[in-house]
C-alpha cells in the first residue's frame, strides 16, 4: 500500500467518525476530537499493526466503537483515540493534559486535559518488568481498570471498545495469542459488558471468541443457522401476521422483528442439554418494539400488547413469563417477555419493550445519558452506582491470588438474581442459590461473622439453607460464634466470599502469630539462635514449606515444639545430605513421573506449536483432570512453573481462568499419532427393557473392540442410566460409539461426560 492509500484510509476512517459523532444528540465539540486526532496521529507515525494497517486506525476505529456503538461523547472519544499513546509511544500523561491547554469542562469545572489524561492512564497496561512473568498481568491490568472505573466508568467503557476492536482483527494474530486473547475476552469482557447491560457488544465479543477457540463448531452452527433461514422466516411471517393486525388496530408506530440467538448461546444450549443442534426448537425470539412519547406509559403499553398476543395465542408458557418492568435486571435491562405456542406448535418467545428499553438493551447503562432530563436520578444510575459499590468493595480487600480476585470479579458480574425481604420489609438482592449466610454478609460483616442460624417465613433453618425468591429472612446471631472453614462450601455471592476470606486470612494471621511467639520463646529457653540457616533446617527437618506454614501449624497445635527438634540444629551428615537430595532431585517411579513431572528437556519455546507426544511410555505433557481432554479434542497448552505442558480442554473453566490470568504461559498444541489410550466417561439414557444392558456391553467390548473400566447403571420407573469409563484412542472413537449406541432400542440419548 502506498504513502497516499494509507493516508485515504485514514481520512476516510476519521471521517467516518466525525459524521457518526455529529448526527449524534452530543453537543458538538469537534474541535477538542480534531486535536486528539492529530495528536494521536502524529504519535503513531510510521508504526503499522500486525496486519500491515496503519496503527492510527486502530484508536480511531475504538473511537467509532465508543461514539456509535455505545453512545458516548466527546471526551469518550478523545480518549479513545488517545487511548495507546502513553503505552506505545515516547508521550506521557503530562502531554496529553498539555494538548488541551487549560480548557475547562462548563459543568464540572474540570479541565479537559486533565480528565482525558485521568482515562488514558486508567487504560495504560501495567509494565511487564514491574511484575515479571510469574505474576498475572492480566489480573492486575484489570484491576488498575476497575479502580479507575470508581473515578470514571468510561474507563471500563473503552476498554471494551478496545477489546471489540482487537477481536475484530484477531485473525492476523497467531493461534496461540487468539487463544489467549479470546479466553480472556470470554471469561471477563463479554460478562463485564452483559454486567454493563451492552448486549450486542457481549454477544459480539462471545461470538468471535467462540469462533476463534472452536472455528469448526461454528463454521457447522452458522451453516445450519443460514440453511434454515427461509424455513425460520416463513414461520414467522405465519405467527407475527395476526399480532401486528392487533398492533395497527391499536394505533402504535412499532417494530416486529425476529431475532435470531447468537451462536454462541446456541452451542451454550446444546452443551447444557448435550443434544445437536437440529434438536434446539428456539433458535429465534420475536421482538417488538414500539415508539412512546411519554415514558409513564411505557408499561402501560407493554401490558397492553401482551394482553392482544395472549387473545390470539392463549397457551402461554407459564414458567416463561418474565416481568422486569416492575423491576429491572441489574444491568438496567427492561421489558417485558412471555413464551407462546405459535400456530405450528413450536414455542415462541416475545419480547416487547419500548424503543428507549431497546436503546438501552443494545448501549446499556450508559444510554441513558440521551434520555436524562434535569437532575433526577434514574434507575440506571442507581444500579451503575450500586455495580462499583460491590466491585469497590472486592477491590478494598482483594483476593491475594490473582486468580481467586478474577473470580470474584465475574462472580459479581454474571450472577442471575433473587430478591429476597427483611423483617422490616426491606427488599435485597442477591445471586440464585444464595443461602442464609450469604444475606448476613451482605447485610453487614460482622452480621455474617456472628450467625449461627435463619428463620425463613417463620422457619427455623441453617445458615446454609438455599433462599428462594420472595423469601422473609431474619438472621439470628452470637457473639462467640466465628467463622468456620465449612462455610466457604455454601457462600456463593461475590461478597459473601469476600467478606469471608478476609475473615480467613486475619483468623489465620492472628494463629501465625500465636504460633511464631511460641517458636521463639522455644527458641529462647534453649538458648537457640533464630536465622535463616536454622530456620531452614528446621524447615526441612519438619517438612513445611516455609516459615508461615510452621508458625501455622505450631499456632493450630498440628506440631509440638520438643528438644527433639533441636537436633535439626546440627549439621547434617553426609548420609542425610544424600537423602534429602534424593527426596529433592532423585528419580520417581515411573507411575510418579507419568502422574505428576511430564518429561521436558529444555526451556519451551512458547511462539512454536509444541507437540504432544509419548515416546517409550515417557509423555511430555501432562492431562489436565478437570476437563479430561482427548486428542481430537481443540486443546491448549499451558506451561507451569516447572516448565511442564498442562493440556486442557479450550473451553474448560479452569483454562479460562488460566488464559485470563496468565496469558503469556499458553501455548498452541498439536497431537502426536501414538497408540496410547485414554480414559473417557460416557452418559447413556434410555427407557429400560430385558437385556439393554448386554447390547450395550456387546456393542462396546465386541463389536468396537473398546475396553470398559467402569460402569454404573440405576433403574428407577422404567427409565435407566448408564455411565462408564472407557479406554479409547481418541475423540473420535468417543463420537462413534456414542452414534452407534443411540441406534440401540431403547437408548434416547448418549454423550461423553468428559
Amino acid at each position: 500500500m502506498t504513502q497516499e492509500e494509507e493516508n485515504k484510509l485514514i481520512d476516510d476512517a476519521y471521517q467516518k467518525l466525525i459524521n457518526g459523532y455529529l448526527s449524534s444528540a452530543h453537543r458538538k465539540r469537534v474541535e477538542k476530537i480534531e486535536k486528539a486526532y492529530r495528536f494521536a496521529r502524529r504519535a503513531h507515525e510510521d508504526i503499522h499493526r500486525r496486519s500491515g494497517e496503519p496503527y492510527i486506525l486502530h484508536p480511531i476505529a475504538v473511537a467509532t466503537v465508543v461514539s456509535q456503538e455505545i453512545g458516548m461523547g466527546s471526551t469518550s472519544i478523545c480518549a479513545a483515540l488517545l487511548h495507546d499513546v502513553v503505552e506505545d509511544t515516547d508521550y506521557t500523561v503530562e502531554d496529553i493534559k498539555a494538548i488541551f491547554g487549560d480548557e475547562v469542562i462548563a459543568e464540572t469545572g474540570e479541565k479537559v486535559g486533565e480528565k482525558i489524561a485521568n482515562i488514558v492512564d486508567g487504560l495504560t497496561k501495567i509494565s511487564r518488568d514491574f511484575f515479571g512473568d510469574k505474576a498475572s498481568l492480566q489480573a492486575e491490568n484489570f484491576k488498575k481498570l476497575l479502580l479507575t472505573m470508581n473515578q470514571d466508568v468510561r474507563v471500563i467503557l473503552i476498554k471494551i471498545a478496545d477489546r471489540l476492536h482487537n477481536m475484530r482483527t484477531l485473525a492476523s494474530m497467531p493461534p496461540a495469542k487468539q487463544y489467549k486473547i479470546a479466553g480472556e475476552t470470554l471469561y471477563l469482557y463479554a460478562p463485564l459488558a452483559h454486567r454493563l447491560g451492552l448486549f450486542a457488544i457481549k454477544s459480539e465479543l462471545e461470538d468471535l471468541s467462540f469462533k476463534y477457540e472452536h472455528p469448526d463448531i461454528y463454521k457447522t452452527i452458522t451453516e445450519a443457522v443460514d440453511a434454515s433461514a427461509n424455513k425460520r422466516n416463513n414461520m414467522f411471517e405465519r405467527f407475527s401476521q395476526p399480532i401486528r393486525e392487533r398492533l395497527d388496530a391499536m394505533g402504535l408506530e412499532y417494530e416486529f422483528k425476529a431475532r435470531v440467538k447468537s451462536c454462541y448461546s446456541i452451542w451454550k444450549k446444546m452443551q447444557a442439554k448435550r443434544i445437536p443442534i437440529d434438536e434446539i426448537y428456539d433458535i429465534y425470539a420475536a421482538r417488538i418494539v414500539f415508539d412512546c412519547p411519554h415514558d409513564k406509559d411505557e408499561n402501560i403499553t407493554c401490558w397492553a400488547i401482551y394482553n392482544e398476543i395472549t387473545k390470539i395465542y392463549n397457551k402461554i408458557h407459564p414458567g416463561r413469563i418474565r416481568d422486569w418492568l416492575t423491576r429491572s435486571k441489574p444491568n438496567g435491562y427492561r421489558a417485558l417477555h412471555l413464551t407462546v405456542m405459535g400456530p405450528n406448535g413450536e414455542w415462541i418467545e416475545v419480547q416487547i419493550r419500548s424503543r428507549k428499553m431497546d436503546i438501552i438493551d443494545e448501549r446499556g447503562m450508559t444510554a441513558h445519558w440521551i434520555y436524562k432530563e434535569g437532575g433526577g436520578e434514574l434507575e440506571e444510575d442507581i444500579q451503575l452506582e450500586k455495580l462499583i459499590r460491590e466491585i469497590d468493595e472486592i477491590l478494598k480487600n482483594p483476593e491475594p491470588n490473582a486468580l481467586d480476585f478474577l473470580d470474584s470479579i465475574k462472580l459479581n458480574l454474571y450472577a442471575r438474581e433473587i430478591t429476597v425481604f427483611t423483617p422490616k420489609g426491606d427488599n435485597i438482592t442477591l445471586p440464585k442459590g444464595a443461602t442464609v449466610l450469604d444475606l448476613a454478609f451482605t447485610l453487614h460483616s460482622e452480621i455474617g461473622y456472628h450467625c449461627i442460624a435463619g428463620k425463613v417465613n417463620h422457619q427455623l433453618v441453617p445458615i446454609s439453607h438455599k433462599l428462594a425468591g420472595g423469601d422473609q429472612v431474619e438472621i439470628i446471631t452470637s457473639q462467640s460464634m466465628r467463622p468456620k472453614p465449612e462455610w466457604a462450601k455454601f457462600v456463593v455471592s461475590a461478597k459473601g466470599k469476600t467478606r469471608l476470606n478476609l475473615a480467613f486470612r486475619h483468623i489465620r494471621r492472628e494463629v501465625m502469630d500465636r504460633g511464631e511467639e511460641l517458636f521463639k520463646d522455644f527458641m529462647a529457653q534453649n538458648s537457640a539462635e533464630i536465622n535463616n540457616e536454622n530456620l531452614t533446617r528446621i524447615i526441612s527437618t519438619l517438612g513445611v514449606q516455609n516459615k508461615d506454614e510452621l508458625y501455622l501449624k505450631i499456632g493450630n497445635g498440628d506440631i509440638k515444639l520438643s528438644p527433639v527438634l533441636l537436633k535439626a540444629l546440627k549439621p547434617a551428615s553426609q548420609n542425610l545430605l544424600s537423602k534429602l537430595w534424593r527426596n529433592s532431585f532423585g528419580s520417581k517411579s515411573a507411575k510418579d513421573t507419568s502422574e505428576s513431572e511430564p518429561t521436558t528437556s529444555s526451556e519451551i519455546d512458547r511462539k512454536k506449536v509444541y507437540v504432544l507426544k509419548t515416546v517409550d511410555g515417557n509423555s511430555n505433557y501432562r492431562l489436565s483432570k478437570c476437563c479430561h481432554p482427548l486428542p481430537g479434542d481443540d486443546v491448549l497448552g499451558f506451561v507451569s512453573r516447572k516448565n511442564e505442558v498442562v493440556v486442557h480442554k479450550i473451553d474448560c473453566p479452569t483454562a479460562m481462568r488460566l488464559k485470563s490470568g496468565y496469558g503469556s504461559r499458553i501455548i498452541e498444541t498439536e497431537w502426536q499419532l501414538s497408540n496410547e489410550t485414554f480414559f473417557a466417561s460416557i452418559r447413556i439414557e434410555g427407557i429400560d427393557r430385558m437385556g439393554i444392558l448386554q447390547e450395550i456391553i456387546y456393542l462396546i467390548s465386541t463389536n468396537m473392540a473398546i475396553n470398559i473400566r467402569r460402569l454404573n447403571i440405576t433403574s428407577n420407573d422404567g427409565v435407566f442410566l448408564c455411565e462408564m469409563n472407557v479406554l479409547v484412542e481418541d475423540v473420535g472413537t468417543v463420537t462413534k460409539m456414542c452414534k452407534q449406541l443411540g441406534k440401540v432400542k431403547g437408548v434416547t440419548r448418549a454423550a461423553r461426560l468428559s
